[in-house]
């Protein structure tokens, strides 16, 4: 599991969520297997875990444990499918882990990464139909610079989308080596690589969907908890950190406050950390990839009268 990927803080954020050994769990970004093996190893033989991703290549690291239900599908369907497996508002915890993983990043074809000079990709679910240089090669101007400053926060997310339309009239941009190219008049030198992260980042979000996929799992993921349940959520970057700080606090993911008429914020969960986790100096030197992680966790708050 570790050559696939090393799971992030995964002591602090499963002991958050675990508080039952009989209880029933959902990893909802099940990846490597890192994080269901911590909570399995915590169940006794009555307890079960509903494991999530749309990945086909992470199915292959499912375990040989009855107690464990991997579905293939995106976490955004989570309470559909916990409804189907009859535990729709009885989940005792849900943790999501929403870096890329180890694997879709150091697997070349799959174009997550500008290391490797390979097909511009980045579907997290294989049999999606749009990839990155779909994106590239058929949205606007406009739109392009969009999908730059939303969601890579690109400073010069505009002359990087004329860069690419221009690029583009000669030739369509298709992979990763073509991109750089395109881009060369707006990477500045002493920053090349974090510029091209940015943009990387930026595409794959847009291709997966990311950030609405994330808002339907909040959602979902609230919904399912039993009052008492606990969510922890694990995030790579402020787009992701802010959502869920905002619905956690608010009950929604714009930040917008919302009262009954009694006054109370219309918030399903209440935080358990005022500031996020981060990760350890030694976990960081062991896995660098952890170096931007930040862990939020969550209980469910009783029924309101």
């Amino acid at each position: 599991m570790s050559d696939y990927h090393t799971p992030v803080l995964l002591e602090e954020s499963v002991s958050a969520i675990v508080t039952d050994p009989s209880g029933v769990y959902a990893d909802a970004t099940f990846g490597g297997g890192g994080h269901s093996a911590a909570i399995l190893s915590r169940l006794s033989p009555e307890g079960r875990l509903i494991a999530f991703d749309r990945d086909a290549d992470a199915l292959a690291n499912r375990p040989d444990d009855s107690r464990l239900t991997l579905i293939h599908n995106n976490f955004r369907f989570i309470h559909n499918f916990l409804i189907y497996e009859g535990y729709g508002d009885g989940i005792d915890g849900i943790i999501a882990d929403l870096g890329v993983s180890s694997h879709q990043f150091d697997t070349p074809e799959r174009g997550f990464s500008f290391r490797y000079d390979a097909a511009l990709d980045m579907r997290m679910n294989t049999e999606g139909t749009t990839t990155a240089a779909d994106i590239l090669n058929t949205k606007s101007e406009k739109e392009l610079e969009r999908i730059f400053r939303l969601y890579g926060e690109v400073e010069n997310s505009g002359r990087a989308a004329r860069l690419v339309c221009a690029a583009r009239e000669s030739s369509p941009i298709m992979t990763t080596g073509d991109l750089e190219k395109a881009l060369d008049g707006a990477l500045p030198q002493f920053a090349r690589h974090k510029a091209l992260a940015k943009i990387y980042q930026a595409l794959r979000i847009e291709v997966n969907q990311e950030m609405r996929s994330l808002e339907k799992f909040l959602s979902g993921a609230a919904a399912s908890l039993r009052p008492g349940g606990r969510l922890a959520v694990i995030t790579y970057h402020s787009l992701e950190d802010r959502m869920v700080k905002n619905f956690i606090r608010l009950g929604n993911v714009e930040g917008k406050e919302e009262k009954d008429l009694f006054g109370r914020i219309q918030a399903p969960l209440k935080a358990l950390n005022k500031k996020p986790v981060v990760p350890s100096e030694e976990e960081i030197g062991e896995n660098t990839r952890a170096r931007s992680a930040k862990l939020r966790t969550a209980e469910k708050k009783e029924v309101q009268p």
